[in-house]
This record gives C-alpha cells, structure tokens and sequence, in this order.
C-alpha cells in the first residue's frame, strides 16, 4: 500500500510539474512575442509621429489627405498587432473549435514581419481555399510561432520561406505547410526532434534569441490533442519542412480515432509538390 501510495503521489507531482512547465513555456513565448512586437510599435509610432507633423506643416489639402490616409493605415496596422497578442495571452483554454486557419496564419506573419524583413526572408504564401479546421487557435499560433521562428534562423543570412494551406479532402485534413531553405537538420539528430527538452540550437544567435521557449516535443502532445500529426522532412544544406495536418470541421463531426505518433523522414524535403500528405 505505500508503495502505492508513493507511487501516486509521485504521479501527482509530475502532472503538477508538466503543467507548470507548459504555462512557462507559454509565457515564454508570449515574451517573445513582446520583444517583436515593441519594435513593431515603435515603427508605427514613428510613422505616425512624421505624418502628424507633416499634417500640421502644411495647410494644403492633398498634402494633409495623404498625412490622415498614412496615420490611418498606420493605426489599424498597431490595432491588428494588438488583437492578435491580446488573442494569444487570452486563450489559456483547451477548447477547440472552428476556425479559419488562413486568417490565423496571415495574423501570425503579420507578428513576424518587421523579423522577416530585417533578415531578408522572403515569405512565399500559397493558400488554397480550405474549408474551417477544428482547433484551439491560441495553442496553433504558438506552434506556427515556433515553427516560422526556427525557420528564419535556419536562414541566417536570408532566404525562402515556403509556407502552404492545402484540404487534404480524401481525409479530410488540412495541411499546414512551413518549408524553410537553410541549413536543415543532420541525419543523426532528426530522430530525436520530438524528443522532451532536446534541442538542436547551440544558445542564441545574432539576434539573441535561441528558441521561443516551445519545444518540438510539446508541439506534438498539442497536435496529438487535436488528432492530428507532424511529419517533418529534412536534408543538410537543403532544408527542413515540418508539415501540419488538422481535422476539418467534417472530420471532427465523423470522430475519428486518435492518429498515430509523428512520423520523422529523414529525406530531401519534397513538400514543394502539392498534394503531399504527412505522414503517407
């Protein structure tokens, strides 16, 4: 009976340990987050400081107009940001629900894109029209967070960002394609990717930042959550492709069993073909 016992309250403290540990990676990033967007802000306080200025300079109707239409767009560009943070901090609930993923992917890029210009990445967008996925979006914004951080230092002196939306429609998935062209990961550590805590980054790098606090391994227990998987595919001096599949709404309804773990293939990324499915 001790042993038993001993046993279970052991069992409760790693519960307690695991779910400390995913609040302060979930912390973690949303410090990341707050890194790039305060940059951000300050552009856009820039912008509309100079517009402002120029608004009072001069009295002439067109110079003026185009002084509003600037601070304008500058200010529903600082509302976007901020809904989008706000968005993530507040959805610190499991549940899972319809939502449009292209939305949700073109929101995150926007977090990330004063990142992606300083670094000369060049983001390449191909979205099919794809029906709503059943997720919990703030959980998927830190995962593709994660994934287009990683993406952008694999690049480090800039390069192709292939990111991709396609219905899978024979099983009813939607996959979620982030494609980098860098360095990619060596044969012998690709397997051990998922693995709990472990990394393939040295520290941080020029930018002082090493991961966003969200490891590979917590990605999969998230994907796994919402029955889904993650495939990736990679080859030294070439890239890395991580891909994504999601149930759709229509899938959700049918309940569908628990997929299988990730499937790791260490080969040459081959998702710029449409129609590759994670995990075939």
């Amino acid at each position: 009976m001790g042993s038993n016992g001993e046993n279970l309250d052991l069992q409760q403290q790693v519960e307690f340990l695991e779910q400390k540990l995913a609040q302060a990676q979930k912390m973690a990033a949303l410090g990341e987050l707050v890194s790039t967007t305060t940059h951000e802000f300050n552009n856009i306080l820039m912008t509309i400081i100079n517009y402002a200025k120029l608004g009072l300079r001069h009295k002439d109707n067109a110079t003026r107009e185009k002084a509003f239409e600037k601070i304008f767009a500058a200010g529903n560009r600082a509302a976007r940001i901020t809904n989008s943070v706000l968005g993530m901090a507040r959805n610190r609930s499991a549940s899972q629900e319809p939502l449009n993923l292209t939305q949700l992917v073109e929101d995150t890029l926007l977090l990330l894109e004063r990142e992606m210009n300083k670094y000369r990445i060049a983001v390449d967008k191909q979205f099919q029209p794809i029906p709503e996925a059943v997720v919990n979006g703030g959980q998927i914004q830190q995962i593709l967070l994660n994934l287009l951080i990683n993406a952008r230092q694999a690049m480090p002196n800039g390069g192709r960002l292939l990111l991709k939306l396609l219905h899978d429609r024979e099983e009813e998935m939607i996959d979620l394609v982030v494609r980098d062209y860098g360095c990619g990961i060596p044969a012998d550590k690709l397997p051990r990717i998922f693995d709990p805590y472990y990394t393939t980054k040295t520290g941080p790098d020029s930018s002082g930042r090493g991961g966003t606090g969200l490891g590979l391994s917590t990605c999969r227990e998230i994907i796994e959550s919402h029955r889904g998987r993650i495939r990736v595919d990679s080859a030294v001096g070439k890239g890395t492709a991580f891909t994504i599949k999601l149930p759709t709404v229509r899938h959700a309804a049918l309940r569908h069993p628990p997929v299988a773990a990730p499937i790791v293939a260490p080969t040459t990324p081959a998702t710029d073909q449409p129609g590759v499915v994670a995990g075939s």
